[in-house]
């Protein structure tokens, strides 16, 4: 913390101090009411701060999801940020993607690469790729497997990034393979 952070703090809490004790003073004759309203105000300090410390556990469970229709088409909600995020098994780990009908490969950046078996160190990065960053060296990749629903398929071409990138990138490489996108209603269908 600055001292900017502290002073403010300091501040706050003697302002809240102040009010406290105003409030006190106001309500002398009735110091029952007043326990039973510090507590309550109390409990409501509390849960919202559980609230905030476990958002990350409760959004996860709350947000809509991808899910697989009966006829197969993969649906996927469009996220509070406007991308559509999907999450495919590659070489049977977990990998999240944002999917990016720009981007002409399915791009791995280096964490992901190396959670599904590859060491991003040891390949050789003959490729490039022009970014919204600039231009940066790729390295193709041939995954094992990649699985979405009840669908694997395997030797899937890719590409590992080799320059910095939030997460891993679902291209037209692996899009092409659906002969339907379309968007509608705040959702991206994929249909096989």
């Amino acid at each position: 913390m600055n001292t900017d952070q502290i002073m403010q703090i300091t501040f706050l809490a003697l302002m809240g101090g102040a009010i406290f004790v105003s409030y006190l003073v106001s309500q002398r004759g009735q110091m029952g009411k007043v326990a039973q309203q510090a507590s309550i105000w109390g409990l409501i300090f509390v849960g919202v701060i559980a609230a905030v410390g476990l958002w990350g556990d409760i959004s996860r469970d709350v947000l809509p999801r991808q899910s697989v229709t009966t006829t197969g088409d993969v649906v996927l909600p469009q996220q509070a940020d406007g991308h559509y995020y999907i999450r495919l098994g590659v070489n049977g780990v977990p990998v999240d993607f944002v999917v990016d009908t720009g981007a002409s490969q399915m791009v791995l950046n280096r964490d992901d690469a190396r959670r599904v078996g590859l060491d991003p160190d040891t390949l050789r990065y003959l490729g490039s790729a022009n970014t919204a960053n600039g231009v940066v060296q790729t390295a193709p990749v041939l995954l094992d497997s990649v699985t979405l629903g009840d669908v694997t398929e395997t030797d899937v071409p890719a590409v590992v990034n080799g320059g910095e990138m939030f997460g891993s990138l679902l291209g037209m490489t692996y899009l092409s393979r659906f002969s339907n996108i379309q968007i509608r209603n705040g959702e991206l269908v994929l249909t096989r």
